[in-house]
């Protein structure tokens, strides 16, 4: 079935009668490499289907396409779309990251003054290039960002964000953020650094644990750090994807959070 503008994939399978378990696997279609299809662990939900509406309809287009899977069965469809609606240029975007650990803590990424988030940080990733896969494009930008080489383990998240509101070229954007998290680990930690010099990315570094609290973390990646410290903890919540926006993902803060790729997105 197809991720529409605005969907999140657990609530377009609750509609469905499933809860989401966790998130199996996204991949590329081998013949159609402009698609992505997810693959989630669902059961039958205990309560009746939903019956809302997604947020927006579907609008095709040529572009990048998203299918949800669940079970068996593959429903295909158009994710995203370049046709406005209510005025706003629709655009749907996929991005990779990951929760990298090794000896000496967690990588963290701080961004630049390209971005609307100068001196903050985040985890590093970024957008997929042209058929790239999500797991390639997450070693890649963790190269790009910070000099490490990681192992990339399981994917564990899908968070995904909606924004309303004014583009920095002053296009008023409905931006729908997919971004696909995984936990990995580098074997040999090095000093990080930047080989994307001059990009969005200022600096990189290991920190511990408990440094990661006092740390000038965007909103949405500390949501995302504290639900994947939930999910190691053995979390009880029915849902293993993070769908819930933060409370900054909000028209007013369009342009706080700047994808590490794309300056003229907001959250990274």
């Amino acid at each position: 079935m197809p991720l529409g503008h605005g969907d999140e994939p657990d609530a377009l399978l609750a509609r469905l009668g499933w809860d989401v378990l966790r998130v199996r696997d996204v991949m590329r279609h081998l013949i159609d490499r402009h698609v992505l299809t997810m693959t989630f662990l669902v059961a039958p939900s205990l309560t009746k289907p939903w019956t809302v509406e997604p947020l927006t309809t579907q609008v095709p287009s040529p572009g990048n396409h998203v299918h949800v899977n669940h079970g068996n069965q593959v429903n295909e469809g158009v994710a995203e779309s370049d046709a406005s609606w209510g005025g706003a240029l629709r655009h749907q975007r996929v991005a990779a990251y990951a929760v990298v650990t090794s000896t000496r803590g967690f990588l963290m990424t701080q961004f630049s003054d390209r971005t609307g988030a100068e001196g903050q940080w985040g985890l590093p990733g970024g957008g997929l290039e042209e058929d790239e896969a999500p797991d390639r494009a997450v070693v890649r930008e963790v190269w790009e960002e910070s000099g490490q080489v990681i192992e990339l383990r399981e994917l564990v998240l899908i968070a995904t964000s909606r924004w309303i509101g004014l583009a920095p070229g002053g296009q008023l954007e409905d931006y729908h953020a997919v971004r696909v998290i995984y936990r990995a680990y580098c074997p040999e930690p090095t000093e990080p650094v930047v080989h994307d010099v001059g990009g969005t990315t200022a600096s990189a570094a290991w920190l511990l644990p408990a440094d990661l609290d006092l740390l000038a973390l965007t909103p949405g990646w500390r949501s995302i750090l504290r639900e994947v410290t939930r999910l190691d903890a053995g979390g009880t919540g029915v849902s293993g994807v993070v769908m819930t926006p933060d409370e900054s993902d909000r028209p007013d803060d369009h342009h706080h959070d700047t994808d590490a790729d794309d300056p003229a997105r907001p959250e990274p």
